[in-house]
């Protein structure tokens, strides 16, 4: 269930999406937030300059496990504009970061990069609760998915 507080940080995300969209990058945002609500760390992707590892989901989990203890990392929640890759959903698996919320899903993202005329990714999109277990996962959120939609439609419409 989306609440209300899960919304903002989601609306984080996606400001987060723009920004990486402004620096000529794909539009993927996160927000890595503590069991009391406080954000401590977010970023955004940064795959332009030809490392496609650079997702923020990724450098979240990467920063938990160099800052955060495996209970604090158990007991905070990760939210994002997209759906977890494959390797993200098991880099946050593998730390042991506990709830995953995001605005739009990877199905959704597969859809709209279909219809753009954009061909499949090199890496399967997969749900993440086919990547890891015992996580919970909210999402999508159609309002805001529409927001990513149309980022996306922005970066693939300069970058076909």
């Amino acid at each position: 269930m989306i609440t209300d507080k899960d919304l903002k940080y989601l609306k984080r995300c996606v400001e987060l999406a723009g920004e990486a969209l402004e620096k000529g990058d794909e539009p993927f945002g996160s927000v890595l937030v503590s069991a009391g609500g406080q954000i401590l760390q977010e970023d955004h992707n940064r795959v332009a300059g030809g490392d496609h590892t650079q997702h923020p989901e990724f450098a979240l989990a990467r920063w938990a496990a160099a800052n955060m203890t495996p209970e604090e990392r158990s007991k905070a929640t990760v939210y994002t504009s997209g759906e977890h890759c494959p390797m993200c959903s098991a880099a946050h698996g593998w730390v042991g970061l506990g709830r995953i919320v995001y605005a739009s899903s990877s199905e959704q993202l597969v859809k709209w990069l279909g219809e753009m005329g954009i061909g499949p990714s090199r890496v399967r999109n997969l749900p993440i609760e086919e990547v890891i277990r015992d996580t919970q996962v909210d999402g999508p959120v159609p309002e805001l998915a529409e927001e990513v939609h149309k980022l996306h439609k922005i970066f693939y419409g300069k970058n076909k």
